[in-house]
């Protein structure tokens, strides 16, 4: 008998599941591609569409969601548009895409640092990254949803940053890229073995810049296996 809080859409066959994963794995090609295309001078809306280009050259059938790559200040909007500005020394860079095989969508995020990092940004990376591999752990069937989000929120907010958190921690994904179920404070769901889910905390300092991190998993009975394989330690190009 399914459990309350789950259903059908959200389970995934294993032929969905595998254009998912396949989809993922575009991804993280995609991404060692663009560590190559970053540099102080080239514009946000030209590494979008460098980005486009991969994918769609390497066997993406359309895209999952338009791309986002955004800059310095600009990396403190969670869903900020690609611009004419250019990357400087010192900018945090902010790369969320997807690719789409068979219908069915990827989604990563990664947040890379351009010639020098201060301080502060080495900080709120870490705390971030805590966040998300602490909400990560609280994967597994027949836990709620919302104790993912819990997880990696109760990080952000002991590390002082709790306002700044202005988002859910996650989302399934299926042939739409933003798909039941939540993982946030409210929801009701309760996650079952095969769902494929994302886990993406942020931070985003207002003036400053923002930091966000996004895996995609599938749900098992002994935790979540994890699809997206690109490096989550600070990159500093």
């Amino acid at each position: 008998m399914r459990e309350k809080g789950v259903h059908s859409s959200m389970i995934k066959s294993p032929k969905a599941l595998l254009s998912i994963a396949k989809a993922e794995a575009l991804g993280d090609a995609c991404f060692r591609h663009i560590l190559t295309r970053i540099r102080p001078g080239v514009s946000e809306k030209a590494l979008a569409a460098e980005i486009e280009k991969f994918l769609t050259d390497n066997g993406s059938q359309g895209l999952a969601f338009p791309t986002i790559c955004v800059s310095g200040v600009g990396t403190n909007e969670p869903h900020g548009v690609p611009s004419d500005k250019r990357i400087e020394r010192g900018d945090f860079v902010v790369l969320d895409f997807g690719a789409r095989i068979n219908g069915y969508c990827g989604d990563m995020t990664r947040t890379v640092a351009v010639g020098e990092v201060s301080g502060e940004q080495e900080k709120v990376y870490d705390i971030v990254l805590r966040a998300q591999e602490a909400a990560i752990a609280a994967l597994r069937a027949g836990a709620h949803c919302s104790l993912a989000d819990r997880a990696a929120r109760e990080i952000i907010e002991e590390a002082g940053y709790g306002p700044y958190y202005v988002h859910g921690t996650g989302h399934g994904v299926g042939k739409k890229v933003h798909e039941s179920p939540r993982l946030n404070a409210k929801s009701t769901h309760i996650l079952a073995e095969d769902m494929p889910v994302t886990v993406e905390p942020g931070i985003y300092l207002p003036d400053k810049f923002g930091v966000r991190i996004e895996d995609l998993l599938i749900v098992t009975t002994f935790g979540a296996v994890n699809l997206t394989h690109s490096e989550k330690r600070l990159i500093v190009l």
